[in-house]
């Protein structure tokens, strides 16, 4: 059964964290509305390739433009089964906005399926939907995920978890892993 997911990015979100996937979530069938706030439908915006190359931390190099096709002012949550939230810097600013956040926990209020990859952590823990909870993350997040009162699961770069309605994971290299549990709780 389609389902219809809102994925909330913005400039610098990790690159593979929102191809991948919007274009696997399309190749199964569902409606995936990708929106960033200030942007409409058709505006893009600017990714960036993240990569593990031995350094104390990731690397950083231009990705792609990646197109919207919905417009952020024209969201309304309450129209979606569940919520994708991609990595890589987006998350930074995106947590500043009211407008996201309210997004945010109306799906942790309704108990709809939440994705969230690498830094998208931050976006939850400054949604403070994350007491009691088992949530993964790059690395670098596991502070703001304990000070908002979940549990940090170290776990493989390729591995996944999910909590409840909650799929998280580290980075990129587990997309097999946190795409099909993601999947699992759309089917359910």
């Amino acid at each position: 059964m389609s389902k219809k997911i809102l994925m909330i990015t913005g400039d610098f979100t990790e690159d593979y964290e929102t191809m991948v996937p919007f274009q696997t979530l399309l190749a199964v069938g569902h409606q995936v509305d990708a929106v960033c706030p200030d942007k409409k439908a058709g505006d893009s915006v600017a990714t960036a390739i993240h990569d593990f190359e031995g350094d104390q931390t990731y690397s950083e190099k231009p990705g792609h433009r990646f197109a919207l096709n919905a417009s952020f002012d024209e969201i309304d949550p309450a129209a979606y089964d569940a919520l994708v939230i991609p990595g890589g810097r987006a998350p930074e600013y995106l947590r500043l906005n009211s407008d996201v956040i309210k997004m945010v926990r109306h799906f942790f209020d309704t108990n709809k399926p939440v994705a969230a990859i690498c830094h998208g952590a931050q976006l939850l823990a400054a949604a403070d939907v994350l007491k009691g909870r088992r949530c993964s993350a790059y690395p670098a997040c596991s502070p703001e995920v304990r000070l908002a009162g979940g549990e940090f699961a170290e776990i493989e770069v390729d591995q996944a978890t999910t909590d409840g309605n909650l799929v998280t994971a580290p980075a990129w290299p587990a997309h097999p892993a946190w795409l099909s549990q993601f999947m699992a709780l759309l089917n359910s």
